[in-house]
């Protein structure tokens, strides 16, 4: 507990949390369970080109997901890259500035022009409405993003891109397992990337799938993913060395079996901090979640631009403390290289954009907490915001030299 300002580990104090939380989720199966699956795959000698676990996992993913087709790579950029190929995609996509740079690089891979469209204020995604005055004749598809696994508007999208004859694909990385509408995230649009990044709720270490109810599609992407002449299902201009490994897929299919439980956990997490959230004034808490089924997988917050101190500040010592935390997706991709800098586009504003980056917040939950650590965590922040003015007045003078002060790492 946090008594003056100078208990506060920025200013000398001891820090809150001896060891770091971080966002990212780090899930592990037991020990013993992932041993045994990789002395099995030492013992098949059967390491890569689509081996029998690569398959059960594209099996038990579209099972799970409720698709036609679940077809596993090497990584959520992979993904991207295949499904532009896949789609045959030409000239300009219309994608959020609001996301993860993979989203936007895996188009420039991919020869493809990205079109930066601004987001709804509350679900901090991409809507047909937003969508539509961007369309040209140079545009061939809406890439939309399933953010913190909130579904980005699939229906009216769906309806806007057959009036307009274009494809439609969503980058759903942060959306295993969880739903629109009641319908799980994974059949909409023309195919549906998917991220098992060791941080992610369901993580393969490394590892990515795209999923479709397209049959002819799902042909392609299989052929587009690999080198290997006997898995040609259809002809593509080009192809990539992009599967998905044994040992990889090992990996995400013990994360498949303690979904349900690691998803628990988080959802008892993402309530405790709901609730903390709740009675602090100057902070909003993005419930992502409503009355959808969620992984939970991010606690995001927003701050209020008439604190006394910035987001950037309470990161600084939150990050002191042993907290974290994460200013996604800062600054942008439109003010990101090679498509920006940090100045303003007089010519295309994307003041939602602009407004989440500068004050939105992601705190840990994950792996390895609790509830416990979730309260101690609000206790700094409620210290830091309540006593705001006596914390800015110590950063003054730390800048000025006066007080040491330890700096904001270059980490977002």
């Amino acid at each position: 507990m946090k008594a003056s300002v100078g208990d506060l580990a920025l200013f000398g104090g001891v820090p809150e949390f001896a060891t770091p939380l971080h966002v990212g989720q780090l899930n592990l199966p037991p020990f013993e369970d992932f041993e045994a699956s990789f002395r099995d795959i030492f013992r098949r000698r059967f390491f890569t080109n689509h081996g029998p676990l690569v398959r059960t996992l594209d099996e038990r993913l579209a099972r799970r997901l409720g698709v036609r087709h679940a077809i596993c790579v090497a990584n959520g950029t992979v993904a991207l890259m295949v499904a532009c190929a896949a789609l045959d995609l030409r000239d300009e996509v219309i994608v959020p500035a609001f996301t993860f740079p993979a989203t936007v690089q895996a188009l420039s891979w991919a020869g493809l022009t990205a079109v930066f469209c601004d987001v709804d204020p509350y679900a901090q995604t991409i809507t047909a409405e937003l969508v539509e005055p961007l369309i040209t004749e140079r545009t061939s598809a809406v890439l939309g993003v399933h953010l913190w696994g909130r579904a980005c508007d699939p229906d009216r999208l769906l309806d806007l891109c057959r009036r307009y004859d274009l494809k439609l694909l969503f980058d759903a990385a942060h959306a295993i397992d969880c739903t629109f509408g009641g319908r799980l995230v994974g059949g909409f649009g023309d195919l549906e990337v998917f991220s098992f990044h060791a941080t992610k709720i369901l993580g393969s270490a490394e590892g990515g799938a795209l999923t479709t109810n397209d049959d002819e599609l799902a042909a392609r992407i299989r052929t587009a993913r690999n080198f290997h002449g006997a898995e040609t299902f259809a002809e593509v201009a080009l192809r990539i060395n992009g599967k998905m490994s044994e040992a990889q897929a090992a990996m995400g299919l013990l994360a498949l079996d303690h979904l349900d439980e690691w998803g628990a956990r988080n959802r008892e997490l993402y309530h405790r901090h709901q609730q903390r959230a709740g009675s602090l004034s100057g902070v909003s808490f993005l419930d992502h979640a409503g009355a959808e089924r969620s992984n939970y997988q991010y606690c995001v917050i927003g701050l209020d631009a008439a604190l006394d101190l910035s987001r950037d500040e309470l990161r600084q010592i939150l990050e002191a403390e042993g907290i974290h935390a994460r200013r996604y997706f800062f600054p942008g991709m439109h003010r990101t290289p090679p498509y920006g800098d940090m100045s303003a586009d007089p010519d295309r504003p994307l003041p939602v954009t602009d407004r989440l980056c500068a004050l939105t917040l992601q705190l840990p939950l994950g792996s390895g907490m609790d509830t416990r650590q979730v309260n101690r965590i609000w206790e700094v922040i409620e210290f830091c915001l309540g006593h705001g003015r006596d914390v800015r007045r110590a950063l003054d003078s730390a800048r000025q030299g006066n007080r040491p002060a330890r700096p904001l790492t270059a980490t977002s």
